[in-house]
């Protein structure tokens, strides 16, 4: 598995819009999870605004914290097959369900060992963004994203219910 983590730029505009294209087809199809939230706030299409629109770069009136979204690039084949959103510090809505990171792997490309892969990637960003005790969070049902957050060192806090679904809390050592 040859993959990093890149920002967004020009030269990844078509891995972008295949990923987002099948993801987008899978969410209307299959009621399928939208994470991470970030990389659906602004509509790809027109991706100068996207690309620019992407971070937050400073804690705003809606809540969200300054953050980094980052695209997981496979080198070998050329595609993006998922993303990652760190949160640089946690406000009482992340610490209560949200984390330091939101990611989700595109459609096609689950259960092939990413998710893992990439979550690793993501806490060394953590690392030089100095966050030493990452919060990462998931639905209970959500049983691959648990066994990779478990397989980077998560250790489970506790379950919290919101809005009928119960998410599970689970802090790394970093």
């Amino acid at each position: 598995m040859n993959i990093h983590l890149v920002r967004l730029t020009d030269e990844y505009r078509e891995q972008l819009f295949e990923m987002l294209t099948e993801w987008k087809n899978d969410i209307i199809e299959n009621q399928t999870d939208m994470s991470p939230r970030a990389i659906w706030t602004n509509d790809f299409h027109d991706f100068e605004n996207y690309v620019e629109k992407l971070e937050v770069k400073e804690e705003n009136e809606s809540g969200w914290v300054p953050d980094t979204t980052l695209f997981c690039l496979d080198e070998d084949r050329n595609i993006f097959v998922g993303a990652v959103n760190i949160r640089h510090y946690l406000n009482e809505g992340l610490l209560r369900t949200g984390g330091h990171i939101g990611d989700g792997i595109r459609p096609g490309e689950r259960r092939k060992g990413y998710a893992t892969a990439m979550l690793a990637l993501a806490l060394e960003e953590c690392k030089k963004l100095g966050i030493d005790r990452v919060l990462v969070c998931c639905d209970k049902d959500n049983v691959g994203s648990a066994k990779a957050i478990v397989k980077n060192g998560g250790v489970l806090e506790n379950e919290v219910e919101e809005d009928g679904h119960v998410v599970q809390r689970y802090w790394i050592d970093n």
